[in-house]
């Protein structure tokens, strides 16, 4: 599995690196505190989870929540307390069998949540793809620092886009479009070669080659580069690590943090956990309250080193796949290959021209979104394409956690419409009159039932049914409790089949 795992690994080894360093950067934390939460995501989570595909690590998503805790708790330190708390809660959320949650969510928000994802990726990486690295924060919203937002930002890569860069893209895209091809055709040993991990290696031999006879297309400013904290020695590395006040649990704001972190990280690692099951060509369903089990211990594990919290992450769970991972072993490698890369080779790894990774980000994001997608969902009808493209589009504009929620209430109305009607069977024959239940009821049924119960005239003689349905909620009960009190007026008599004996 290894032929497959490792080079899978290493790929998202070096998509992970700029986004831990990015999201470290936008949350206020020590850059350093985003490569340990990419180390324990990917070595303990990675063995604890039961997921084969998922991978993860530090997340956009609680970037705000993030650096907002830091400033109000005074200090680093004070935070990672918090970090280690919100563990914690996830291991007795797992406990309480809360994973349930995610299979709740409906199928064509979940699809609407991947097809958003790789739209978000393609548009955040077209900047970086034109060589404008000036927020490479690893920051998936649409509205940015400042007065910027995503169509801002590639609207000015495209005015001051970098040539070199532009080379170093489009070299690396034909790659990873043709690679398969010319593998195939080409000697065996080149089928061994993933066209991602290609890719990083001719990203920094192109910008190396403009270095010595192109000087003017040469990405020189670190900003266009892999920025990785260098250590000159093993003493000067440990002292990175900074560890946590534990003092600051007493106040009931560090509790209030710790606890919207465990909660809002539950969330977001449960729909990447879904999605990465989406994405797993061989279709195994991983547990849900496992992973959770398994984010405490890594939230526990990064706090108490220095680390930021951790999540289960979508863009590198799906680079995880599409590079043919097929075991956790691939997020396993890519948390050693961090741990390695930040102790031994940070000066080697900074060569990296953030272009040539958003080309393989690029294809990732491509593969999740693709037409065919958005077609298949408009064939199925709009009580699928509707809540499908409102997630899209919520996703795209807001962020993936508001997003996800935006769709699942349209889902969540088209599931409450399409049970409202025909819950009932109304028969007449002269002034004898039949509401027969065709299935279970519950309180989306009631306007239906007293629209029914209206139409019966004075002096009818009425029989409920409720032969065929197995569940009645109570608030039908009430409604059909009010309308013997007003038949009782209108001179209606009522006669009940398989219903009262349920009241």
């Amino acid at each position: 599995m290894f032929r497959y795992d490792g080079p899978a690994g290493t790929v998202v080894f070096l998509v992970a690196l700029p986004l831990c360093l990015g999201i470290a950067l936008a949350s206020g934390a020590p850059l350093f505190a985003g490569i340990i939460a990419g180390i324990v995501g990917g070595i303990v989570v990675s063995i604890a989870s039961g997921s084969q595909v998922s991978v993860s690590g530090p997340a956009a998503g609680l970037t705000v929540i993030v650096a907002t805790a830091i400033q109000s708790l005074g200090n680093f330190q004070n935070f990672l307390a918090t970090v280690v708390l919100a563990g914690g809660f996830q291991i007795l959320f797992s406990l309480l069998r809360a994973g349930a949650f995610g299979d709740y969510v409906p199928l064509s928000v979940i699809k609407g949540m991947l097809a958003a994802i790789g739209l978000v990726i393609i548009l955040k990486q077209i900047p970086h793809a034109l060589g404008r690295d000036a927020d490479y924060e690893g920051n998936f919203t649409f509205l940015e620092k400042g007065a910027s937002n995503t169509l801002t930002d590639i609207l000015e890569s495209v005015m001051s886009f970098s040539p070199g860069a532009l080379l170093i893209t489009a070299v690396c895209l034909a790659i990873l479009i043709f690679w398969d091809q010319i593998a195939a055709a080409g000697p065996k040993f080149l089928t061994f070669i993933p066209a991602p991990l290609l890719v990083v290696g001719v990203g920094i031999g192109m910008n190396q080659m403009f270095h010595a006879f192109f000087p003017f297309l040469e990405l020189t400013d670190k900003a266009h580069l892999v920025s990785l904290p260098v250590s000159s020695s093993i003493t000067e590395f440990a002292q990175q690590f900074t560890f946590p006040n534990f003092s600051i649990l007493s106040t009931p704001q560090a509790i209030m943090i710790a606890a919207t972190l465990a909660v809002v990280g539950s969330l977001e690692s449960l729909l990447s956990l879904e999605a990465g099951d989406k994405l797993d060509p061989y279709k195994r369903i991983s547990p849900p309250n496992r992973e959770l089990f398994a984010q405490g211990l890594g939230n526990i594990a990064s706090g108490l080193i220095g680390g930021l919290p951790v999540t289960s992450v979508v863009v590198r769970t799906s680079a995880n796949v599409y590079s043919g991972a097929r075991t956790w072993i691939s997020s396993f490698t890519h948390g050693i290959l961090l741990l390695v890369s930040a102790m031994f080779i940070p000066a080697l790894l900074n060569l990296t021209p953030l272009c040539a990774l958003a080309a393989i980000l690029l294809a990732v994001g491509y593969k999740l979104t693709k037409i065919d997608l958005y077609k298949a969902q408009f064939a199925s009808g709009y009580a699928q394409f509707i809540p499908f493209i409102v997630t899209v589009t919520a996703i795209v504009f807001t962020d993936l956690l508001k997003g996800v929620l935006i769709g699942m209430a349209f889902g969540l109305f088209f599931v409450i419409h399409s049970n409202h009607h025909k819950a009932f069977v109304l028969v007449k024959q002269d002034n004898w009159y039949l509401i027969r239940f065709t299935k279970d009821t519950t309180f989306v049924n009631k306007a239906e039932l007293k629209a029914l119960l209206r139409s019966i005239p004075d002096g009818a003689t009425l029989q409920i049914d409720a032969t065929r349905a197995i569940y009645i909620d109570r608030d039908i009960f009430e409604v059909v409790s009010d309308f013997e009190k007003w038949a009782s007026f209108k001179n209606i008599e009522i006669e009940y089949r398989n219903f009262a004996s349920a009241r």
